[in-house]
């Protein structure tokens, strides 16, 4: 089972993500999108296509952009698509 925690709270775990360029995307189904928030922020990726982020307000904390997602993939990403990765120098990832 792989694990992406903020300060003990679980943000996604499933037993097989998918691994892409050394990040693990998380099924939407997998991700507790109760403790994230839609941000502004986007960038593109060239295979991938734009990216849109996810901020989090835990334990009185907020952490701008803690993990990304492609909701349009082009189509060498598409089995990525609404998956969710995180920043491993803002969450565990065990």
């Amino acid at each position: 089972m792989v694990k992406a925690t903020y300060r003990d709270e679980i943000l996604a775990e499933h037993s097989n993500p998918v691994m892409v360029e050394g990040n693990y995307y998380f099924p939407p189904e997998s991700v507790n999108k109760s403790l994230l928030a839609s941000s502004d922020t986007s960038t593109e990726c060239a295979w991938k296509g734009t990216a849109s982020y996810y901020s989090a307000q835990i334990h009185g904390n907020n952490v701008k952009d803690i993990a990304w997602y492609y909701a349009d993939p082009k189509t060498k990403a598409s089995h990525i698509k609404d998956h969710v990765a995180f920043y491993k120098n803002k969450v565990t990832i065990e």
